[in-house]
């Protein structure tokens, strides 16, 4: 597919594109972001950046809707620091062209392109053109790529480093944009985007299955056959097909009632079959459900899926410890849901108590009955929590059951919810490798693509 407007240039300056005027999104960033690090940005810290050892491969790892205070809250979850803690460099601006708050399409494409656009927008700047990703351009320098996801493949943070397309909505377009690409690894949901309506699914005609099938391609579509995979021979041509459910993967509370991997099982079959390409690799991981629970306003849900992206995290550190020629980037896309770090005037931490809730808030709601007569039973049985009356009669009369319930039981961890979207924070940063010094400091997120290719010496 030709692109209108490349990527090559991404690696020099770390110039920003022009969007035309001074917007109200302008103003929402200091007048160096997006310019690199301010000299009072700090030295680069101690550890593992200094090393300037090539870099082979790149492991872009997105835990979407995922902030600072989601970090707070884990730690707190987990008992313990997270393999991340040690790793961060800094901050970055997640504003959209038209919005001082993005969505995860336009958040998706400037940190695949360096380039800002409107929410709702896949791989397009903001006067409709076409742009090469940084993926795309790994793809040119001769390397195999991949994309992992928890949602459907097709959704919009991994469908920004493959597809062009002017509605994130538009999934069907963007299976077959994936299905016609160069990538060599799909990961994820999805299953009806890529099939015909004659079998079930959301295409006209192709079977898009079948025809990457007949191009040679391996398509698994269980656990099992994702971790019994053969060695592939990507530079002979070979690719990997995964989806593992019609639509979006389950919650990773529900995961163990599915037949579907883990992000950190696909995280390692990813590299499993991509290492093996000696020119090196770039795989996009996404933590895709972190953003719905902050959506739904949901901590157990929201801390489960960051403790199941974490394992993926440890996974692709593991390879790159043993590697020394990986570097691995973890970022955001931007925060959902505005969750704080104590609520209603604690000053205690409670988020441990997250690890007794075994279901999502929809699950539990739409275990109640009609009269919701049955909220404490429900409750009860998949939290452990015995609910006080004030709090029954608040889930009994709510317009929201799932909202409802999600809202006591955060209440109970003292994790409060400011919104049920997204919001404009600052995203931490997260990277470790060779280079990972040179990440240290106040970004925007059309930085992080242009840092990575000039790590990775794409404009050379």
């Amino acid at each position: 597919m030709l692109k209108k407007v490349g990527i090559a240039a991404l690696g020099a300056g770390l110039i920003l594109s022009g969007m035309g005027g001074l917007t109200a999104a302008d103003a929402a960033k200091p007048e160096w972001a997006g310019q690199g690090k301010p000299e009072w940005a700090g030295k680069p810290g101690k550890g593992n950046g200094k090393d300037k050892s090539k870099i082979e491969n790149v492991i872009y790892m997105i835990p979407d809707g995922f902030s600072a205070d989601y970090a707070s809250n884990y730690r707190v979850y987990k008992g313990e620091e997270a393999v991340w803690d040690a790793h961060l460099k800094g901050l970055f601006t997640t504003y959209s062209a038209n919005s001082d708050i993005t969505d995860s399409a336009a958040a998706g494409t400037a940190m695949a392109t360096g380039v800002k656009t409107n929410n709702g927008v896949v791989g397009l700047d903001a006067e409709g053109n076409e742009l090469e990703s940084i993926l795309e351009a790994s793809e040119k320098a001769g390397k195999s790529t991949g994309l992992v996801a928890t949602s459907t493949i097709t959704h919009a943070t991994p469908a920004s480093f493959v597809a062009n397309v002017e509605s994130r909505n538009n999934e069907t377009e963007i299976a077959r944009q994936m299905a016609d690409s160069d990538v060599d690894v799909l990961l994820g949901g999805g299953k009806n985007n890529f099939l015909p309506a004659a079998d079930g699914g959301n295409q006209e005609e192709r079977n898009l299955i079948q025809e990457v099938q007949e191009q040679g391609a391996t398509y698994v579509e269980t656990r099992e056959q994702l971790l019994d995979l053969d060695d592939l021979d990507l530079d002979g041509g070979d690719r990997l097909l995964g989806l593992f459910a019609e639509d979006a993967l389950a919650p990773e509370l529900h995961r163990g009632e599915t037949e579907q991997p883990s992000i950190a099982e696909m995280t390692e079959a990813a590299i499993d079959a991509l290492e093996e390409d000696k020119d090196g690799f770039f795989l996009v991981v996404e933590g895709s459900q972190i953003d719905w629970a902050g959506h739904d306003n949901d901590a157990a849900w929201a801390m489960s899926d960051v403790a199941a992206f974490e394992e993926a995290v440890e996974e692709a550190i593991e390879f790159a410890e043993e590697d020394g020629n990986t570097l691995v980037v973890v970022a955001g896309d931007h925060d959902t849901g505005g969750m704080t770090t104590g609520s209603k005037g604690s000053m205690a931490l409670n988020a441990d108590v997250l690890k007794n809730v075994t279901a999502t808030g929809d699950h539990m709601a739409a275990q109640l009955n009609e009269d919701r007569s049955n909220v404490a039973e429900v409750v009860k049985t998949y939290t452990g929590f015995y609910l006080s009356e004030k709090e029954i009669s608040t889930i009994q009369e709510a317009g929201n059951a799932s909202l409802a319930i999600n809202h006591v039981i955060s209440d109970r961890a003292n994790i409060g919810w400011t919104s049920t979207n997204h919001t404009g924070a600052d995203i931490p940063l997260y990277v470790f490798g060779p280079e990972a010094d040179s990440f240290v400091g106040f970004h925007d997120n059309t930085d992080l693509p242009k840092l990575i290719a000039e790590a990775m010496k794409l404009d050379n």
